[in-house]
């Protein structure tokens, strides 16, 4: 047998391994084992959560959503009165659970009732570290079609935000990035691609971004130094989208729900969402999107 603390550090590995071979059998196997051995933990919390993830990606409703209410139930459990961010694991366990009910939901056609769902949530956990979360959840299933919100442009890199109120008229491209992020930088070249062409045509983009607290190798930073920081990367990594304005707001990602970087918002003429995606998208994708906002 194992000892306790090296199934502690490979479980939730392992697991993941295992839901990306689609194997979810093996993956609880692993689990329930793991839990014989060392009972209730975090790591048991994230690997159901994992399982929960895989179940849904695989259309199995009910078993997602019994795996997702298991492994809430332990994460507030292990919590008990402290608060959510006092253990840096339960978050990602307590964030992926929640999310995972909600969708669950909408793919029953309860699409209201997992947005009722996600407010309550997020009126319990909007303050920590899982609030942008719950947020992006939650404009996944209601934002698109509604007008978008006002970005917050009092502080900026670069050349100097409008308001999106006067942005009217123009398809508007916002670009949620980190400096961090690698998938943000690998979706540079597309955006300086669809601004050469669409550009032309009236297309707006807007890459909002924020301070995390820290610089390259995780280094504690303060604003000023961060701020300095993100100006370098901005101009070695995005040298060609050097004329788009950075509006610097940790607001704007809370509004936003900009938990997953990047995330990629279209607005349409008039001001309405046509588009919220967490990730990265291909040229081709947002191209089509554009070109439909375009035509009307």
């Amino acid at each position: 047998m194992l000892p306790v603390f090296l199934l502690y550090l490979s479980l939730v590995n392992d697991v993941r391994t295992l839901i990306d071979r689609h194997d979810l059998a093996a993956a609880e196997r692993m689990a329930r084992s793991y839990q014989r051995q060392a009972g209730a933990t975090p790591e048991l919390a994230a690997a159901l959560s994992w399982i929960a993830r895989g179940a849904l990606d695989l259309g199995r409703l009910d078993q997602a959503d019994t795996y997702a209410s298991e492994a809430r139930q332990l994460s507030v459990q292990l919590l008990g009165p402290r608060k959510l961010d006092a253990d840096p694991r339960l978050p990602i366990a307590l964030g992926a659970c929640i999310e995972v009910h909600a969708q669950v939901l909408a793919a029953r056609g309860e699409r209201t009732e997992a947005v009722s769902f996600l407010r309550q949530q997020l009126a319990t956990y909007g303050s920590t570290s899982i609030g942008e979360r719950i947020g992006k959840n939650i404009n996944l299933l209601s934002m698109e079609g509604k007008p978008a919100p006002p970005l917050d442009v009092n502080a900026w890199l670069g050349v100097k935000p409008s308001a999106l109120a006067g942005l009217r008229g123009h398809p508007v491209l916002l670009f949620f990035w980190a400096h961090w992020c690698g998938d943000c930088k690998a979706e540079g070249p597309i955006l300086v691609s669809l601004m050469k062409t669409y550009g032309p045509k009236g297309l707006v983009v807007v890459g909002p971004t924020r301070l995390y607290g820290y610089v390259a190798g995780g280094e504690e930073a303060a604003p000023v130094t961060e701020k300095r920081y993100i100006e370098e990367v901005r101009q070695k990594f995005y040298p060609e989208l050097a004329g788009i304005p950075i509006p610097l707001s940790e607001r704007n990602f809370l509004v936003y729900g900009a938990s997953t970087t990047p995330t990629i918002v279209l607005i349409d003429r008039v001001g309405v969402i046509r588009l919220y995606h967490p990730g990265a998208m291909s040229e081709a994708e947002l191209s089509a999107r554009i070109q439909k906002i375009l035509r009307t």
